[in-house]
């Protein structure tokens, strides 16, 4: 038996329909957030090189705003993979068992990555309040550190919205579904075609 996944059909009405429309908002803003990044990253990057060259001088900023940006690129952008249900999975297990269990299994274990990104992000929230009381700055641009490490608790708790949301589809709706978008489909032995040599 092998696994694929597709999107799953738009629901309608009722709770899932409240879910939609508060996950079409997080999804804009996950991925304006992303693409704004990767492209000032680009930028920052070219332009690093570009006065290395020609100038024989670098940014002196340009390593430190690079670091920033991955930090807000991983912690933002483990949400939207939650989203897209495109976050690595151990499904050898699940896959043995029936439809009615894959879908118990796929509940306990999406309220318990909800769980465990909560309580990341609590702790991440506790550190940067820490950070913020230490007064301590970045040694190039002298931005506060805490600022650059908000993106952490952001992203955890987008994540663990997203394992809500993917637990709430799965009791809600027929079917197993790795997010809220996502259902995981499994080929039936019946529709592989027969391999001929």
């Amino acid at each position: 038996m092998s696994g694929t996944h597709g999107e799953a059909p738009a629901p309608t009405g009722g709770a899932l329909a409240i879910l939609k429309r508060i996950d079409g908002g997080l999804s804009v803003i996950e991925r304006q957030l992303l693409g704004w990044s990767i492209i000032i990253m680009a930028v920052n990057t070219i332009a690093n090189v570009i006065m290395r060259l020609v100038f024989d001088s670098s940014l002196f900023f340009s390593e430190e705003l690079n670091q920033f940006l991955i930090i807000l690129v991983t912690f933002v952008g483990i949400s939207e993979a939650a989203r897209m249900g495109r976050h690595i999975r151990m499904s050898a297990f699940t896959d043995m068992l029936g439809p009615k269990s894959g879908k118990v299994m796929m509940i306990i274990i999406t309220l318990g990555t909800a769980s465990l990104m909560f309580l990341l992000a609590w702790y991440a929230v506790g550190y940067v309040s820490s950070l913020a009381t230490s007064n301590r700055v970045t040694p190039a641009l002298r931005v506060p550190v805490y600022i650059t490490l908000l993106w952490v608790p952001f992203g955890l708790t987008m994540t663990g919205i997203q394992f809500l949301f993917a637990a709430a589809t799965n009791i809600l709706k027929p079917g197993v579904h790795l997010s809220y978008r996502v259902e995981d489909k499994f080929a039936d032995v019946d529709d592989i075609d027969e391999i001929h040599i």
